[in-house]
């Protein structure tokens, strides 16, 4: 067994990224398939996937040291049971198991942001002596915890689901059956909420008009911002990370998100004392362009075993 080369197959709503990664963490190997709705379709395309990074590796899939995966939905790292991943058709599913048959050694899953945030923690360098959040920030909002270069999930598996803190109790009803939770304010589906367009990337729309004056655009985006960088601040403020990276689909804006929400915060230090001395400004970052966390996230996942 080539116990230098890991898997971690990251699976999400409508593709499957995989990786390779040497004991460094280097990525040796990338594979990217679509998914396919529903157990056969999830379990064929992850299966698929190792056989297909096992073979760039020009290695047996059994030669991978370990095998990992990340998957949205509620996760019991423990058994690899899925449940609640309802993008993916999958109401619940024993994936850890089923993958294990098909492959015939160990696999081990994890919810697909704690993976991400495990994977960015390893890209940024990070040191066990450090701590990181992981804000993902996508259709929807949630954050994965890595205290002193471990996953942290809390006593029941949701530490780090900020997307459901309740910011405006007047607000929009959110599906987990509150008002006005974060995730509301501050996501793809937030935008897509208060800025309808036609435009295959909407956020990016929706920034390139606000660059060019549209007052609703100029608006949405003051708005979205502003709950981003509320998002930063509730993660300090609760868990006291030495940084907040920011990752997911708005991610891919760059330094045009990245520099809006520092804006904010350092305009938010100029009127407090307390904020200025977190530097709050300062300990926020993007993930790696072009890689991927929770890929890598679920290769380290399943190394861990």
């Amino acid at each position: 067994m080539t116990r230098e080369l890991r898997a971690g197959i990251d699976i999400g709503g409508t593709k499957t990224d995989a990786v390779a990664i040497d004991a460094a963490g280097g990525v040796l190997h990338r594979v990217r398939l679509a998914t396919g709705f529903g157990a056969e379709a999830v379990l064929g395309t992850a299966a698929a996937a190792v056989e297909q990074l096992a073979a760039a590796a020009g290695v047996a899939p059994e030669a991978f040291g370990s095998i990992g995966i990340g998957v949205p939905g509620a996760v019991d790292p423990a058994t690899g049971r899925v449940e609640h991943a309802v993008n993916l058709g999958l109401p619940e599913l024993e994936l850890g198991a089923e993958m294990a048959r098909r492959l015939g050694r160990t696999v081990r899953v994890e919810n697909d942001v704690n993976a991400a945030a495990l994977g960015a923690f390893a890209l940024l360098g990070g040191s066990p002596a450090q701590s990181m959040a992981y804000l993902n920030l996508g259709t929807g909002l949630a954050a994965g915890l890595v205290i002193r270069g471990e996953l942290w999930r809390g006593s029941r598996g949701v530490a780090g689901e900020i997307g459901h803190i309740p910011v405006d109790p007047s607000g929009p009803e959110c599906p987990c059956g509150q008002r006005g939770c974060l995730e509301l304010m501050a996501s793809g589906s937030a935008v897509a909420r208060q800025w309808p367009t036609e435009d295959p990337a909407p956020v990016r729309a929706l920034f390139a008009a606000a660059d060019a004056g549209d007052p609703a655009a100029v608006e949405v985006r003051r708005r979205l911002v502003a709950n981003v960088a509320a998002a930063v601040r509730l993660l300090v403020l609760t868990v006291d990370v030495d940084e907040v990276v920011i990752g997911g689909g708005l991610a891919s804006l760059g330094t045009a998100l990245l520099g809006e929400v520092r804006a904010v915060l350092a305009g938010w230090a100029t009127g407090s004392e307390f904020l200025a001395s977190l530097q709050l400004a300062d300990r926020v970052e993007l993930v790696p362009h072009g890689a991927n966390a929770a890929a890598v996230g679920a290769a380290l996942v399943g190394a861990a075993g």
